[in-house]
């Protein structure tokens, strides 16, 4: 295929952390790789996410002393993951496995500095080969000025605030721990320490981003926003470049070695979610990043692409107040004592401290089958002493129950008639839930008895710092609904990123990584960063592949 305005080695489409890693790998065999983000902003879902990766066997493990390897790694992904559908084939979950550890090395030697945040376990940490001390790493606190221009395009995170990944967990009990109140005090410290020394500190997903864009950038990588590819280009069935926008200009650029789509899923595009995945489904409910529209998605499968999962997504626990630029994520919310889910029978479905994608399944089973919405119901004590998404303990705005997003009543007989809850069942469950609370052991769906629950309760509450009483008025109940950070279903790719026909066969040229593709860990969360890891590891490998064939 002829005019081509210019050719690059590799063409990598979206901006995200796995793109920069493709791109780093690309630079380091003295190739040119161009990164395009059809949006103002560098980062992607990597940016708006909570910054960890989910890396078995990871060398920062070793070096604190805590015993892993592959083999318990692959043993925990069969008892959680299993058969997870075509893109999380043994072949998927090995290739997984085995490179993430060489990926942090990798990054490491490129300058990027991770750190590993004990106590944050694996999301099933009681199935064998779960690890309780967790196997995510994430970045340190990064200061954007060091990006230069590129500091005020870089897209901003869900948290504003410059705190270490471990105080985030402290700060939600400032009100009722001192652990929580140094927490806080440190943070505060640091951000007047950062007002006299002009440091703009980045954290959580925005400092991984950060650093990646920063290695990119030290690296000679060619990154363009508002850069949207509108055609994958092809000739006698391979992809061979690319028609986007530059600087307002339309461009057709070749790609020698092939493209790689890391452009994230369909959770911004209502037409797709309708199409794919159970109703109700909102695009008001995501809070996946703006520019995840699933364009190219629907381009590949035209190109007879493969597909597996396109009904999955993160689900995560959510709730949108009047007036909020995006819907609140509540799994930490609901993890605490005095706190219940219940349908419209006023009966529990889950563990409300499990995995949040897990809790967004069993809210959709139940919003499937009743056709009415789930609540969660909250007692005084919890209003008093946790906050509610962004909104502190004690601090309940009007609004809320003027516009109808919280009901309140002295009774849960009274809260259940304003909310059409079987007002005999609710109180049932909250009498259950006092028993519970009491002997410490959640005899229905075992909330608080895993590692990875107690990290999100309440220590000062015994005998189980996730089970307390919901007896003390007033009560409260806010409507739930199944929110996601994005989908979790897409492309079929082989080991390397190629994206890959029906008949097993790749589509020449054309590679993919991160929520794209169907995952490597198929419908299931086992550990905070799965889908950031995954994005990385095939991006990287996706480079590498490419660059030697």
């Amino acid at each position: 295929m002829s005019g081509f305005d210019r050719t690059v080695d590799f063409v990598i489409v979206g901006s995200g952390g796995g793109s920069m890693a493709a791109a780093l790998a690309v630079k380091e065999v003295g190739q040119e790789p161009l990164v395009l983000e059809k949006t103002d902003m560098v980062g992607g879902s990597t940016a708006m996410s909570g910054g960890v990766l989910w890396i078995p066997a990871n060398p920062l493990l070793a070096r604190e002393g805590i015993k892993d390897s592959l083999d318990k790694g692959w043993e925990y992904m069969m008892n959680t993951v299993g058969d997870g559908g075509k893109g999380s084939t043994p072949e998927r979950k090995r290739a997984y496995l085995e490179t993430g550890p060489k990926l942090v090395t990798w990054l490491e030697g490129k300058g990027v500095k991770f750190r590993r945040f004990d106590g944050w376990s694996d999301y099933y940490d009681d199935r064998p080969g779960g690890l309780p001390q967790g196997r995510s790493v994430g970045m340190t606190l990064f200061d954007t000025r060091k990006l230069g221009e590129w500091e005020s395009k870089l897209r901003k995170g869900p948290f504003p605030y410059p705190f270490k990944r471990k105080e985030m967990h402290r700060i939600g009990l400032a009100k009722r721990t001192w652990e929580g109140r140094l927490a806080m005090m440190a943070l505060m410290f640091r951000m007047t320490r950062a007002r006299f020394t002009g440091k703009h500190w980045a954290s959580a997903g925005a400092a991984i981003q950060a650093q990646m864009l920063h290695a990119a950038l030290k690296n000679d990588v060619e990154v363009h926003v508002d850069a949207p590819v509108t055609q994958l280009l092809v000739e006698d069935g391979k992809v061979v470049g690319v028609e986007t926008r530059i600087d307002g200009r339309v461009q057709r650029i070749g790609a020698r070695h092939g493209v790689l789509l890391n452009i994230g899923g369909f959770a911004r595009n209502q037409a797709m979610r309708d199409r794919y995945h159970r109703t109700p489904t909102q695009i008001e409910w995501t809070n996946a990043n703006p520019g995840d529209t699933g364009e190219l998605l629907e381009q590949a499968i035209d190109l007879g692409a493969d597909t597996d999962n396109l009904d999955k997504a993160v689900w995560i626990p959510g709730s949108l107040a009047p007036g909020a630029a995006a819907p609140f994520m509540h799994p930490q919310c609901i993890a605490k004592p005095f706190v219940m889910v219940v349908d419209s029978d006023g009966k529990r479905f889950m563990n409300e401290a499990g995995s949040y994608m897990e809790a967004g399944e069993r809210m959709h089973d139940v919003i499937q089958k009743t056709g009415k919405p789930v609540w969660a119901i909250l007692d005084a004590r919890h209003r008093s002493h946790y906050a509610w998404g962004k909104q502190p303990p004690m601090m309940t705005p009007q609004k809320w129950f003027d516009e109808g997003y919280f009901f309140k009543a002295n009774t849960l007989a009274e809260l259940a008639a304003k909310i059409g809850v079987n007002p005999v069942g609710l109180e049932e469950s909250a009498a259950r839930m006092g028993r519970f609370a009491r002997s410490g052991v959640d005899g229905e769906f075992n909330k608080g008895g895993r590692f990875y629950d107690r990290f999100a309760g309440d220590a000062s509450v015994k005998p189980n710092p996730n089970l307390g009483p919901i007896d003390q008025a007033p009560f409260y109940a806010v409507r739930m609904f199944p929110g996601d950070v994005g989908t979790y279903g897409g492309l079929v790719t082989d080991i390397d990123g190629r994206v890959l026909k029906p008949d097993g066969s790749p589509i020449e040229g054309l590679f993919a990584t991160g929520n794209c593709t169907a995952s490597a860990t198929g419908g299931v969360y086992p550990g905070a960063g799965a889908s950031i890891a995954a994005s990385f590891i095939f991006g990287w490998r996706a480079a590498q592949y490419a660059t030697a064939h």
